[in-house]
């Protein structure tokens, strides 16, 4: 188990360096595919992965995503645009619900509705920071902080950690990994400017970068206990199969998936 989890890890890895470094098309359209397996597996919980409001909520991830690639091009205020999509993504949820009456219930339309922002729109965020000036620095510190806070909250976890975090949802949790994984974070962060700035001449603030760091690193863990907290409701171990050892995407990337917004708005104001 421990291999294959390993093996999956590092080929995961290397789909981000490529994928990352590639940018532009290359991201979009891995990110749009991801998205879909992402929102499939939610749906799936639902049991609305192959009925009317999966699909609509496929049909409107796909409209945002067609959104976000001509952005640049959209004639006025491109916040309208989304808007518009956004209000339209809620009233054909709804009219779904009436036309089907009672076919759905309300637990069904809302968690369609959530999926699309909860996976598709929040992924997004890692293609939008990676096309921010300086975004093929900046867009590691997604994974930098999601990932490095995962490590370094287990490290101090299992060394010193004894008041639990969420007793319930995931005993294994400790408040002191909590802050060790946000104070990990923060030194990931301020290693991986010193790093970008001799061998990449970024020009990146180190103070920033340890600042994002710390919030990437707080907020990741809120997204890690909120993908837990859906899968203990629902009595189901993993949203899928898809990575050998690690699940599906939504377990890989449930961390990820809160941290990608985080780190685009302290980037673009920071």
């Amino acid at each position: 188990m421990f291999r294959t989890r390993l093996l999956s890890g590092i080929l995961l890895v290397i789909i981000a360096l490529v994928t990352l470094t590639a940018g532009g098309n290359v991201l979009f359209l891995v990110l749009f595919a991801i998205s879909l397996v992402g929102m499939t597996e939610l749906y799936k919980v639902f049991a609305i992965e192959k009925k009317p409001p999966g699909i609509v909520g496929y049909l409107f991830a796909a409209l945002y995503y067609a959104l976000l690639y001509f952005k640049p091009l959209l004639p006025g205020e491109s916040l309208n645009w989304f808007m518009m999509l956004f209000m339209g993504y809620l009233i054909c949820q709804m009219a779904v619900l009436v036309f089907a009456y009672p076919k759905y219930n309300t637990q069904q339309i809302l968690a369609a509705f959530f999926g699309m922002f909860y996976v598709a729109v929040m992924l997004s965020y890692i293609y939008q920071t990676r096309i921010l000036p300086g975004g093929v620095f900046t867009v590691w510190l997604v994974f930098v902080c999601s990932w490095g806070c995962d490590t370094c909250a287990y490290c101090v976890g299992m060394l010193i950690g004894k008041h639990k975090m969420a007793p319930v949802l995931s005993p294994k949790k400790s408040v002191e990994g909590g802050v060790g994984g946000i104070l990990g974070a923060a030194l990931i962060g301020v290693l991986y400017a010193l790093a970008i700035n001799h061998w990449g001449n970024a020009g990146a603030d180190v103070i920033s970068y340890a600042v994002i760091g710390a919030a990437g690193g707080a907020i990741s863990q809120v997204g890690d206990l909120a993908a837990s907290a859906i899968k203990r409701y629902h009595n189901i171990k993993d949203y899928g199969t898809l990575i050998p050892g690690h699940g599906g995407i939504l377990d890989r990337f449930d961390s990820v998936i809160f941290t990608a917004p985080i780190i685009y708005y302290l980037a673009l104001f920071l």
